[in-house]
């Protein structure tokens, strides 16, 4: 996996506080993937979204942070967005292309809203994206279950087209083999 870095899209505290799918196991995978990374030499990417002044994600509020129990160390990298895409008007294409990276893990949130969108144009962009099984999350809506909505984008929609799906274990193991 060289050439490649961690992209944890979106763990803000008010997403958190608001206790997406599976949040313990969620939690887990992603301060696992992210220890391994920092100790294996893989660069660890931050995207955070900024809602607006009205949203639970404004910028500079507590609830904008990036979520404490998976919070960047000093000299990690942040890019702040106002779109669903982790790419438009961040500087992040620049950055990863700047820095010889043309592969990255995907994880964060939501499943069907910016790490959808970043996958896809992740993909347009060339870049090649693995996504661990059960490392995004998400909230119910009126149309579907989060549980129902994360099967979908994993298993119909981004395996084998825009990204590789592969069980959590699988891509802890390939982070070492750096």
């Amino acid at each position: 996996m060289k050439n490649t870095a961690l992209l944890v899209v979106d763990v803000q505290t008010a997403l958190m506080n608001f206790h997406p799918y599976k949040e313990t196991e969620f939690l887990a995978k992603l301060r696992a993937l992210i220890k391994t990374a920092r100790q294996n030499g893989m660069e660890v990417i931050y995207v955070r979204h900024d809602g607006g002044a009205d949203s639970p994600l404004a910028f500079g509020t507590e609830g904008w942070q990036i979520y404490s129990e998976v919070a960047p160390v000093e000299g990690e990298s942040i890019f702040d967005k106002t779109f669903s895409s982790s790419f438009r008007n961040t500087g992040l294409k620049d950055y990863l292309d700047n820095s010889g990276i043309t592969d990255f893990i995907l994880v964060g949130m939501q499943t069907d809203y910016c790490i959808d969108t970043s996958c896809r144009v992740g993909f347009e962009y060339g870049y090649n994206i693995t996504i661990p099984a059960g490392a995004t999350s998400t909230f119910d809506n009126s149309l579907a279950t989060a549980e129902k909505l994360i099967e979908y984008f994993e298993k119909q929609l981004w395996d084998k087209r825009f990204a590789a799906v592969l069980p959590f274990e699988e891509v802890l193991a390939k982070i070492t083999e750096i």
